[in-house]
């Protein structure tokens, strides 16, 4: 009987979400328009819409799961989530307004055409896109992960995990192919209004369900549980201080690239939208502690749950703790935790491969093929993610460390090559090289942290002093051979400037 409850409010749910998806894109071209609508909504979504789905990239299963997974594991190391972001939002408020007139400007609508249009080669965005989806897709993989672990708990376990996960794979696929970005931007909005209310219940019920207050609660945390509350947290873990300085910068510097949070930008209707939007979005970082705390009060009432059953620990509180009807509203907000950023990061690797990978063959030239195609590769995409899923899991936290590391070595080639016309193609690609190398090598053998340093910060530093010394070694020539362009059409604006005329 519970397992019926809880799952027909999760259904009720995903049909409204649903609803609201083909709801986006009424009346837009039939099924969207062509891929600047599909992947950008258009150019068209004001600061309310951009909020929710900024907020989004912040906020997904890694947070809701991972987090109090993370909590419950090690504690302390897991606030380096709060820390980037809210820097990641500062960056923003510069880098954003820059990329978004230098995408209008030009017409580009992800991070691969800018990278096309500022190197004038085709091949080099299309290499960018494949690198991309390479380390898109641990993401894809940590929600797709997340929503299989919420679909299994609120049914009480009569869904098993394998099959969860292809619901979770089988519902984003379909909504993200024809809703574009501006269903998710809808979406969003009922999936903050659900996670804001979950949370704010049930940081005030489960500190008074089972320790029968805050005081007893945290008195147990600071008694029984010291070496969660400081780095590097509980377990011997390599995480300390050096570790959680260079993935919070890291990370901060990042965020600001990842083709999801570029799609948000691209998506804004004005430059003045994505910095109200810097400003206020740390607000929403307040959110993050919850899950946090909630994995400590977990490690009381669960304990023993090792690997990536910690995943597991936010939920197994819920289903002990709630009526059948309430666990089902919660896992409806914590499984749109997972649509949302889920159906973007797909979203934007349908755009990068239909725009600069598949153009590339005549045949599948134009908006609406290259729509097609796209909608195409998102469904190829998440298969891949699927299958990862099945082959190679792992904790949502782990996931998205991996992500974040990778694409951190796109960051020279794309902002140092918008401000600098001096950076060639050559420089930008042998750094490109010598960081993704060194990630790959350290992060697979083992070797992360590196000397108590993230290694995606220490790969960065490799490709960027490679990047200078090729730069450098290369006569200083400001423009590479061949490329008669000014300045103003290779470089983007300063962010600061008034927004530029529509193109």
């Amino acid at each position: 009987m519970n397992a019926a409850v809880a799952t027909s409010v999760f259904g009720a749910f995903m049909a409204v979400t649903v609803v609201l998806g083909l709801l986006a894109v009424r009346g837009r071209g039939g099924g969207g328009g062509g891929i600047t609508e599909w992947s950008v909504g258009g150019r068209g979504l004001g600061t309310v819409f951009i909020w929710v789905l900024m907020a989004g990239e912040g906020y997904t299963s890694f947070s809701y799961l991972g987090g109090a997974g993370w909590g419950y594991d090690f504690g302390a190391p897991v606030l380096y989530v709060v820390a980037y972001l809210s820097c990641g939002y500062a960056v923003g408020y510069v880098v954003g307004p820059m990329l978004w007139s230098y995408a209008r400007r030009h017409g580009l609508v992800s991070i691969t055409d800018m990278v096309t249009h500022r190197y004038g080669r085709p091949w080099l965005g299309a290499l960018t896109a494949v690198l991309a989806t390479v380390f898109l897709l641990p993401y894809i993989q940590l929600q797709i992960t997340g929503m299989g672990v919420v679909v299994s708990t609120i049914s009480y376990g009569t869904i098993s995990l394998n099959w969860a996960y292809f619901i979770g794979f089988a519902v984003t696929t379909a909504f993200v192919a024809v809703s574009g970005l501006r269903g998710s931007a809808w979406v969003s909005v009922l999936k903050d209004l659900l996670v804001i209310g979950t949370l704010i219940f049930l940081v005030a019920y489960v500190p008074l369900h089972y320790f029968g207050g805050y005081g007893d609660f945290l008195h147990r945390v600071v008694h029984e549980k010291q070496s969660w509350l400081t780095l590097p947290g509980h377990g011997h873990s390599e995480m300390g201080t050096g570790w959680f300085i260079s993935t919070s910068v890291m990370n901060a510097l990042t965020i600001v690239i990842f083709p999801t949070t570029v799609a948000g930008y691209l998506g804004a209707r004005s430059a003045d939208t994505l910095r109200r939007n810097a400003v206020f979005l740390p607000a929403y970082n307040v959110l993050l502690f919850v899950p946090m705390l909630l994995g400590l009060a977990a490690a009381f009432v669960v304990p023993g749950l090792t690997g990536s059953d910690t995943n597991l620990a936010l939920f197994k509180l819920v289903v002990d703790a709630l009526p059948a009807w309430a666990v089902g509203v919660v896992g409806v907000a914590a499984a749109l935790s997972s649509i949302v950023p889920m159906a973007v990061f797909m979203l934007v690797i349908g755009t990068m491969w239909g725009r600069s990978v598949l153009s590339l063959v005549p045949r599948l030239s134009g908006d609406a093929r290259q729509k097609a195609a796209a909608q195409c590769v998102v469904v190829v995409a998440g298969a891949l993610a699927l299958v990862l899923t099945y082959a190679a899991p792992g904790t949502l936290v782990r996931l998205s460390l991996v992500s974040y590391e990778g694409m951190a070595q796109l960051l020279p080639m794309l902002l140092l090559g918008l401000v600098w016309r001096r950076l060639t193609t050559a420089a930008a690609l042998s750094g490109l090289a010598v960081g993704v190398a060194l990630v790959c090598t350290l992060v697979f053998g083992g070797h992360d942290p590196v000397w108590g340093v993230n290694a995606g910060l220490v790969a960065l530093a490799a490709n960027l002093i490679v990047t200078l010394a090729v730069t450098y070694a290369g006569a200083g020539a400001a423009r590479e051979r061949g490329d008669i362009r000014p300045d103003e059409e290779v470089l983007a604006d300063d962010a600061l400037r008034d927004d530029p005329a529509p193109a």
